[in-house]
């Protein structure tokens, strides 16, 4: 089975922003995450990972939304497994997120518990 994927432009766009607007569902409202491409894949971590947040809303249905540039792209999430996957992501936030002032949040994503909030975004249509 063909797995979907992103286009080249939705990837430079979600590649150029800092970060994108996530929705997991439709009640749920769009909240700034920090979307990274990795091999041609969008990942997306959850910081508090609250009850009532997007990851644990996506947990219950996998559809939802990522509003890049203004644009609402429909997306299907699903976890990410595989430890040097994760290292991938994590040396992907400390080069896209390399301020000064965002050094704490990347350390904090490459910590345990939000390890295990990584998700994938997939494109649906």
């Amino acid at each position: 089975m063909r797995v979907p994927r992103f286009s080249r432009s939705v990837l430079a766009a979600i590649d150029a922003q800092r970060i994108v607007g996530v929705r997991a569902g439709r009640e749920h409202r769009f909240t700034g995450v920090w979307a990274l491409v990795v091999g041609g894949r969008v990942f997306v971590r959850s910081w508090n990972d609250k009850p009532h947040g997007w990851r644990r809303a996506f947990l219950a249905d996998p559809l939802g939304a990522l509003n890049v540039s203004g644009r609402e792209i429909r997306v299907r999430a699903r976890r990410a497994r595989g430890a040097r996957l994760m290292e991938a992501i994590e040396h992907a936030y400390g080069q896209k997120h390399a301020t000064p002032s965002s050094r704490k949040y990347v350390r904090g994503f490459a910590r345990a518990r939000r390890r295990l909030t990584t998700t994938e975004l997939l494109p649906r249509g």
